[in-house]
């Protein structure tokens, strides 16, 4: 693991954005397509806003969420929307996007079907998480039911997660699937989420999740 620490949040952002554009771009010389995960929340907001006027082959990126709340794109709280209003716009708007829901009554239904569609995006090229204070990342949540399974070596690309902290079910990419990206970035604000990573540092992924990734993970940091 490697952290960047930035004097600031406006610094961080423009420079995420540029490592992000690179290694897409890079990815592109030598494959079809690439494929970004990023995550939802308020964090990634300003990098995608440099992200989306990068001069890359947008209609070649496919864009698809770490994780999602089982709630319709036009909900508040759908990671979705914030990724379509504030990545795929601009240039990036040639992007594909691949959601990871589709409103049915129960999120497995759809699960099949949305593992079929990404299995030939894998591995990630290209992967960008948050964190909670909690140390979860993406829906992966230390004490959630199926948690065991969701970090394990057989893992399938998708688990439906249903916290007892959260508001609502969610559908997340797996630890094998977020680790096994061909570049991983987390990116983290604030004193208190920087105490949560050097803790994580010390426990087992069932305890913290985060540390399932934390092997050749580049952390971006500013207070």
């Amino acid at each position: 693991m490697k952290i960047i620490e930035y004097a600031d949040r406006e610094m961080m952002a423009i420079d995420v954005a540029n490592v992000l554009a690179g290694e897409i771009e890079a990815t592109l010389l030598t494959h079809d397509t690439a494929s970004l995960a990023v995550p939802g929340g308020t964090t990634p907001g300003p990098v995608f806003d440099g992200l989306c006027a990068a001069d890359l082959e947008w209609d070649r990126v496919h864009v698809l969420p770490t994780d999602e709340r089982c709630v319709p794109e036009d909900h508040e709280r759908s990671n979705a929307r914030l990724i379509k209003e504030r990545l795929l716009v601009n240039r990036a708007s040639n992007a594909r996007f691949m959601p990871l829901y589709y409103p049915v009554d129960d999120p497995e239904e759809c699960r099949p079907e949305i593992q079929t569609m990404l299995s030939p995006e894998l591995p990630l090229s290209v992967l960008l998480l948050g964190m909670g204070d909690d140390m979860h990342t993406a829906s992966l949540f230390a004490g959630m039911p199926g948690l065991d399974a969701a970090l394990g070596d057989g893992a399938p690309i998708l688990a439906v997660a249903r916290p007892e902290t959260q508001p609502e079910a969610r559908i997340t990419l797996t630890a094998r699937i977020l680790d096994g990206a061909m570049s991983k970035h987390l990116l983290i604000q604030g004193q208190s989420k920087r105490d949560a990573l050097e803790r994580a540092r010390g426990l087992p992924p069932e305890e913290a999740p985060i540390a399932a990734v934390l092997d050749d993970l580049t952390v971006h940091w500013a207070e």
